[in-house]
């Protein structure tokens, strides 16, 4: 949906993530909109796996600042031909 950089907040001291939409989308007012209600839906959960939304921009391209969370990206965890059930159910549950 987006592309996400780590960034230094200076304010407090900490590494935060900063997603913005790809340049080549922002002019579509659909892909903007969408973006908006993924960070406002991932703001409204509260989970150990799912990180929390800090605040969303108004500039025009609207990027979210988002926990950053160090370890591997999904694209990275997730084999070409998918992940098996049993270790995507370890990945949400915080229990496991």
């Amino acid at each position: 949906m987006g592309v996400v950089y780590k960034a230094a907040d200076t304010h407090l001291d900490r590494f935060v993530a900063i997603k913005v939409l790809p340049a080549e989308k922002v002019a579509d007012p659909e892909r903007r909109r969408r973006f908006v209600q993924e960070a406002k839906a991932a703001s409204a959960l509260n989970h150990p796996n799912i990180i929390t939304v800090h605040d969303i921009a108004q500039a025009t391209v609207r990027p979210h600042l988002m926990e950053h969370v160090d370890g591997k990206t999904l694209d990275a965890l997730i084999p070409h031909k998918g992940m098996r059930l049993s270790l995507a159910l370890k990945y949400c549950r915080p229990d496991r």
